[in-house]
């Protein structure tokens, strides 16, 4: 943790110790607030700003507040805006207040930190003025924090222990909470950082398996599209595993892969042939590779399936050993407990369990099921969610002269599907459109979209009490029931 001004967080004492939070946590505490509160903010209040409230905002609303938060808020502002934020931090700390400030970028440690506490397996080792330090010594303890998860990670191999242990995760959080509140920190702060430990060594101890229990042993992997995002992710996955990763792509291949210029007419004797090509080239490169009838296994990574219908059926037809995956997370995931692979068994029980067993060392949770099956729920586990989102930042952005005083007001809901709102914006258009548009089982989660909100509409306009109260009843039945599988499953 790095202290900017306040002795609050320095002294908070030793937390739980935890295998998983073993760790150098680069943290900077100096003064505001987390949340877009009331300007008049008393004294001793704890608030919490959201990244996107206007600096101005910010000091009104921190000026009388003598704690505040910010969590990775860089990680999604442009420079001129991170160092507006910098000079608001300034201008807080000057005023006394004690900010706690998470942050990944160790420049921004020196920048604004005044002394640096070091903490592993979640007890203070050591502070020191943030003078005493420089980027290699602050680069070195972090760096023993991911040698101590390497090693648990050895150690829970050799004794045949599971990764992850939620029930011991839920040990020091609540131990983490409760030594918070003793020192007059809020729980809410000690919870996200021991998350955000447990997390980082997690992810180390995932590699470390991965690695060590690979399926790649020198074996040999193609990545067709290997310099897309997906594509990308997938090619270091293998590699990590020890595969000899060939990645055909013109836009080139990552480091430590080999370049194949032209797939056609090379010699396919791979192990695994990875598709993960745009979705509209992606049935084309199907129906070339059942052609050439390669030896190894084949598996597309498109997020829809009913588009590549023909291309895998070709396959199928021409004996080669083919199935289908579905990566349900983001190129940019580190950590895989907690996300999911879904697997679509084309009728090929090996070519199913070895794209299955690529997965066996790490923490994912796999799904099998049939196409039409995966794109029936893909409708609307993606389809729907994006046409909410579309729909709600359409429906503000055609809001007229109402928008401009929507960016001044906020709310917790409204705040949390602005976030995710927000995301949804930033994304390729052509790929959502894709999502929405080729999806055999597309049109059906839009119709109970349309439904829904058509249903709610007659009973506002009705003033029918009775029947919105029965949308909320029967909503709230059925995330309650969602939550207490995932905890059972959990």
């Amino acid at each position: 943790a790095t202290t900017l001004s306040s002795d609050k967080f320095t002294n908070a004492g030793s937390m739980t110790s935890s295998e998983a939070s073993s760790a150098a946590c680069a943290t900077a505490t100096t003064s505001t607030p987390t949340r877009p509160p009331a300007a008049t903010a008393s004294s001793g209040t704890v608030v919490s700003i959201r990244v996107m409230t206007p600096p101005p905002i910010v000091c009104r609303a921190a000026g009388t507040a003598s704690t505040a938060t910010w969590s990775l808020t860089t990680a999604t502002l442009p420079g001129d805006d991170v160092r507006r934020l910098f000079d608001v931090i300034k201008v807080l700390k000057a005023k006394g207040v004690s900010i706690l400030y998470v942050s990944h970028h160790l420049d921004e440690v020196f920048e604004l930190a005044d002394r640096v506490t070091v903490l592993r397996d979640a007890r203070k080792i050591t502070t020191v003025p943030v003078g005493e330090l420089n980027h290699d010594r602050l680069i070195e303890l972090i760096a023993d924090r991911q040698r101590t998860s390497r090693e648990i990670a050895r150690v829970k191999r050799s004794t045949g222990h599971p990764t992850r242990d939620y029930g011991r995760e839920r040990e020091v959080i609540l131990g983490a909470r409760a030594t918070a509140a003793k020192h007059g920190v809020p729980p809410a702060v000690a919870e996200e950082l021991m998350r955000l430990l447990i997390r980082s060594s997690l992810a180390t101890q995932e590699r470390a398996s991965v690695a060590a229990q690979g399926q790649g042993s020198g074996r040999r992997a193609l990545v067709i599209g290997g310099a897309g995002k997906l594509g990308r992710w997938f090619a270091e996955f293998l590699l990590s595993q020890g595969f000899a990763v060939e990645v055909a792509d013109p836009a080139g291949a990552p480091e430590g892969t080999v370049a194949l210029a032209d797939w056609q007419h090379a010699d396919l004797g791979h192990d695994f042939i990875v598709v993960a090509t745009p979705l509209g080239r992606t049935d084309t490169v199907l129906r070339e590779l059942a052609l050439l009838r390669p030896p190894g296994v084949i598996f597309d990574l498109g997020s829809l399936k009913s588009p590549l219908r023909g291309g895998l059926l070709a396959l199928r037809s021409h004996g080669c050993r083919v199935t289908s995956v579905h990566p349900m997370f983001g190129p940019d995931t580190e950590l895989l407990s907690g996300r999911h692979v879904v697997f679509v068994d084309l009728g090929h029980a090996e070519a199913l369990q070895s794209a299955r067993d690529l997965f066996a060392s790490t923490m994912v949770e796999q799904a099998v099921m049939s196409l039409d099956e995966h794109d029936r729920l893909i409708a609307y586990v993606l389809g729907l969610s994006h046409a909410l989102n579309i729909a709600f930042f359409t429906a503000l952005a055609g809001s007229g002269e109402a928008a401009p005083r929507l960016a001044q007001l906020s709310s917790t809901t409204f705040d949390a599907q602005l976030d995710v709102a927000t995301r949804v914006a930033q994304e390729s258009p052509e790929l959502y459109f894709e999502i929405q548009s080729l999806n055999d089982y597309g049109a059906e989660s839009l119709e109970a979209l349309a439904r829904a909100v058509e249903s709610l509409r007659r009973a506002v306009l009705a003033q029918d009490e009775v029947a919105f109260t029965a949308l909320m009843r029967q909503g709230r039945e059925y995330l309650e029931d969602r939550r207490s599988r995932q905890a059972t499953r959990a």
